[in-house]
């Protein structure tokens, strides 16, 4: 018979794709008439500092930290790069037949993204980096997590340290419109970014336990981290872990970003 595994998420609730595109439909839609005003200095502002908003909808603000630099160069061309702090939300309530989780003590990782855009002058009127551009891009997420479990089943307490790492690098292209408000807010939405990524995600554990024991705690993260990182209960769906402790596959991507930012 199969080791049940009870799981309750809690925490701050996270918004879900649907409400975060909803919230940027909205937008858009409020946004647009201003979107176009020119900026009638004459001024070619070619900087961007911005900050990624669609990460903190999925994560958290708190969990998902992430900043970025566009360049204007050449006519219609830039590049972007973008760094940050990323981490999940914690852990709670999961229980397998053995096992309470008791404690989250430890959750952090860091995100790093690169694109090269080319804003398409048959279609902007504007210059960059206001208009529709397509391009290439690459990025890679890494988060850490140590948890803390102890037995349900004994007298005696017994704890079970895990530390698991989930790395996600990712490449594909790219289409997006970025609009420039009152000629210094910079509005970039990235709408269409499919992509291959490759996803690891390793469990080891500080105290040697039974082979048994260790697969629920292996599924029970597995089920876990399948529900707090988005897209991740499709690419896990048939994958199970090796002897080792890893899961890895390749598997088709998407990339789906909204960044606020200042240009100078």
């Amino acid at each position: 018979m199969k080791n049940e595994i009870n799981l309750k998420l809690s925490g701050g609730k996270m918004l879900s794709l649907r409400s975060a595109f909803l919230i940027l439909v909205l937008l858009v839609s409020c946004l647009f008439t201003t979107a176009q005003m020119k900026d009638t200095t004459g001024r070619n502002r070619k900087n961007v500092i911005r900050y990624d908003l669609s990460g903190g909808l999925l994560f958290g603000i708190d969990k998902y930290i992430v900043f970025g630099y566009e360049r204007v160069v050449g006519k219609h061309q830039s590049f972007s790069i973008n760094i940050g702090r990323v981490a999940l939300p914690k852990f709670i309530s999961v229980i397998t037949d053995s096992f309470n989780l008791t404690q989250n003590s430890k959750s952090n990782g860091f995100n790093i993204s690169a694109d090269y855009r080319f804003y398409l002058a048959s279609e902007n009127k504007f210059a960059p980096p206001h208009g529709l551009y397509i391009g290439p891009y690459f990025s890679f997420n890494e988060f850490d997590r140590d948890n803390e479990w102890d037995s349900r089943n004994s007298n005696s307490s017994t704890f079970i340290k895990t530390h698991s790492k989930l790395t996600i690098p990712a490449f594909g292209a790219e289409l997006g419109y970025q609009f420039v408000l009152w000629k210094r807010v910079a509005l970039d939405l990235m709408m269409l970014g499919p992509g291959l990524a490759s996803y690891k995600y390793a469990v080891t554990f500080d105290e040697n336990i039974d082979e048994a024991k260790k697969q629920q705690i292996l599924d029970a993260l597995k089920q876990v981290i399948s529900q707090k990182f988005p897209g991740l209960n499709y690419v896990f769906s048939n994958q199970e872990f090796k002897a080792n402790g890893v899961i890895r596959t390749w598997s088709l991507g998407y990339r789906f970003i909204i960044h606020i930012g200042f240009v100078f």
